[in-house]
């Protein structure tokens, strides 16, 4: 493999690599059945996958308004990733967590992530993948300096 440099701003590269990887990442999920994914479905899969949040938890964590949040949950309800329950503590509040819909479409995506760096090692070397990640958790961070795995990812 010829190495090259290219003179592409670093910012567009970020973006297209970003971009390939979601449009695999779809086709993927939709050749498993998951062809009605809303584009910030996986920004609520994360959210969810660990709590059950409110609704105006989960905009505060998607750094969304809670109408925003409405639309995107109404679809997911409707589609059978998220389900709704009555807060124990306070019935006015609503409870949201991953419908076994949505878990098996969480499961299928952490499932194309590490088949896609199984494959980048295979192409590039796992020193190189290892050098990309230590690289990009350095720009993560720059936004982001706490603890990367609970940092707020959210749709733009």
């Amino acid at each position: 493999m010829v190495e090259q440099i290219s003179d592409i701003d670093l910012g567009i590269l970020l973006g297209l690599a970003y971009q390939g990887f979601t449009d695999e990442l779809r086709a993927a999920l939709a050749a498993q059945g998951f062809d009605d994914l809303g584009g910030a479905y996986g920004y609520v899969f994360r959210a969810l996958s660990a709590d059950e949040l409110s609704q105006r938890e989960l905009a505060g964590r998607l750094g969304i308004t809670d109408q925003g949040t409405a639309k995107i949950l109404t679809e997911m309800v409707d589609r059978g990733y998220v389900e709704r329950r009555a807060d124990p503590d306070d019935a006015r509040v609503k409870r949201l967590r991953l419908a076994k819909r949505g878990r098996d479409a969480l499961a299928a995506a952490r499932r194309f992530h590490a088949a896609f760096e199984r494959r980048l090692v295979r192409d590039a070397g796992s020193a190189a993948v290892r050098s990309l990640r230590r690289t990009l958790e350095l720009v993560a961070r720059a936004n982001e300096p706490d603890d990367l795995a609970q940092a707020r990812l959210r749709p733009t």
